[in-house]
């Protein structure tokens, strides 16, 4: 299967690290046109400049932070007048800090779904009439496995990663009749700063070794190992592609078979 992206436009969330990173550069290897966004611009000026122009594309840089939703919806209009509409859209941003539910401050669920809800909202606002009139249009969240099976002491993240799945399934349906798909990618654990931050906390806290709860991470997973990036980003490059075109509404978890549930 040959994944050609020519002629498409991307727009990449949490551009700078881990799976956005991957992501942006294979749609970009995939022919795709990439805008990235994130908060930090002289990292993203850096991989900007490193990302492959295979088929002569140009890359843009969208330097703003998510939780300020009213500059994120005022530089994007700004850059889809400029003749960038975008044809792909990957919602992707940090997860909260680790924590047990119960002692959590109100606030922090506040800030955190303007982070990754309210923001994803805005984003695919701005982007869909680029969509309906290119008449191609994917809209690709990264979530995670607790909107199946809730992850002990992610409190915070369990409860928006779950109104994220909602939303996304409720788009996908008011959205399908102009052919524009929306997806949720599931990661499982994955070879991450934030992976490698829950297990340094985790150790903190149970007086074990780093490397301790790494292996018995692992041991949870059928594949017996940790996800890289670059296999998050091929299943995000998938659903971009017009080889999914009938697929949307759905939540696809790249684990490694971790869920118990189907």
């Amino acid at each position: 299967m040959n994944i050609d992206l020519s002629g498409k436009r991307a727009l990449v969330c949490g551009a700078t690290q881990g799976i956005g990173k991957a992501t942006a550069w294979s749609l970009a290897m995939s022919g795709a046109a990439i805008t990235l966004l994130a908060r930090n611009k002289e990292a993203l000026s850096e991989l900007r400049d490193a990302l492959p122009a295979l088929q002569g594309q140009k890359h843009h840089l969208l330097p703003v932070d998510l939780l300020d939703t009213s500059d994120l919806r005022d530089r994007l209009n700004d850059h889809l007048g400029k003749g960038n509409e975008i044809h792909i859209l990957v919602n992707n941003s940090g997860g909260p800090a680790a924590g047990p539910l119960v002692h959590e401050a109100p606030e922090k669920f506040e800030e955190v779904f303007r982070q990754h809800l309210i923001s994803a909202h805005i984003l695919s606002q701005c982007v869909l009439d680029g969509m309906i009139a290119a008449g191609y249009g994917r809209i690709i969240n990264v979530i995670s496995t607790s909107v199946k099976a809730p992850l002990e002491n992610l409190g915070v993240s369990n409860t928006i990663r779950g109104a994220v799945a909602n939303w996304s399934k409720t788009l996908a349906s008011e959205v399908g009749r102009w052919g524009i798909t929306v997806n949720n990618v599931l990661p499982g654990a994955t070879s991450t700063g934030r992976l490698t931050g829950l297990i340094a906390n985790k150790a903190r806290k149970t007086g074990k070794t780093e490397e301790e709860i790494a292996k018995a991470m692992q041991q949870e997973i059928p594949l017996n190992r940790f996800a890289e990036p670059e296999e998050i980003a091929a299943a995000i490059t998938f659903l971009a592609s017009p080889h999914a075109a009938y697929i949307t509404g759905v939540n696809l978890p790249v684990d490694g078979g971790r869920l118990k549930n189907l």
